[in-house]
């Protein structure tokens, strides 16, 4: 029994060793596709370039998927999945911006997209810290993934149309100025439902309007990608100021 329970345990060990690396190669495919989206912006190609952030934010959202479906949870792998998300998230999305548009503005440009970097780093920063007891329903500010693809599609509407370049430079630094501000903020923002029974019964309305996003997306061609995503952050932010007068009021009722 005892040669039997020798035999096995190496064998266990192995198993979860596998498990375990499962999302950590996620993760470094996020970071890789950051990593290759930069390259292909200091090219010019910013085309491909956003695909691979893309790329990085589906590798982000199975690094999670499979963190839960083998419980390998761990703060080893939130720390790395942060210093991912920094740099496909958060470096790869604003040097693309600057070398498409923000470079128009001299030093104002560069400051812009650090301003952006800055943020992220703190989002992150601080989600990591309240992550024990947070609220699983919401997230506190934008979360920089959302950021960056919100970015990212309004640069693809850009690449597929040929607007205006003057008026698209100009609409790009206010829009990476609103996103990373909604970073650092406290604005709730809803974090994914799982897809269950309970979970619908949750969140109806959020979860219709995944379903429909979607549907629009596919049927636009990725062409409305970017009014969706707007349309999520205008949404918290309306809840936002909603519930600030909502307290308010009771306060001063009180």
């Amino acid at each position: 029994m005892l040669t039997s329970r020798i035999k096995r345990e190496p064998l266990m060990d192995l198993r979860y060793s596998v498990r375990r690396t499962l999302p950590n190669t996620c993760t470094f495919g996020n970071m890789f596709g950051g990593f290759v989206s930069v390259i292909l912006a200091s090219q010019g190609d910013y085309f491909h370039a956003i695909f691979f952030i893309a790329i990085a934010a589906i590798a982000d959202a199975l690094d999670g998927i499979m963190a839960r479906l083998t419980k390998t949870s761990s703060k080893f792998g939130v720390e790395l999945d942060s210093l991912a998300d920094v740099i496909s998230f958060g470096f790869a999305p604003a040097f693309l911006m600057y070398n498409a548009h923000l470079k128009q503005f001299g030093y104002w440009g560069m400051l812009v997209a650090a301003v952006y970097i800055f943020a992220g780093a703190f989002r992150l920063a601080r989600f990591n810290v309240e992550l024990v007891g947070f609220d699983k329903n919401y997230f506190n500010g934008l979360p920089i993934p959302t950021a960056a693809l919100t970015i990212i599609s309004f640069e693809f509407m850009h690449q597929i149309n040929n607007g205006n370049p003057q008026m698209t430079d100009l609409t790009s630094l206010l829009l990476v100025l609103s996103v990373a501000f909604l970073m650092v903020s406290h604005v709730k923002y809803d974090t994914l439902p799982n897809f269950t029974l309970a979970g619908i019964k949750q969140k109806p309305v959020f979860i219709s309007f995944l379903i429909i996003s979607a549907l629009t997306v596919i049927w636009s061609r990725g062409y409305a990608t970017f009014y969706m995503f707007l349309l999520f952050i205008l949404f918290g932010i309306m809840r936002y100021i909603f519930l600030f007068f909502r307290m308010g009021m009771k306060a001063s009722n009180t």
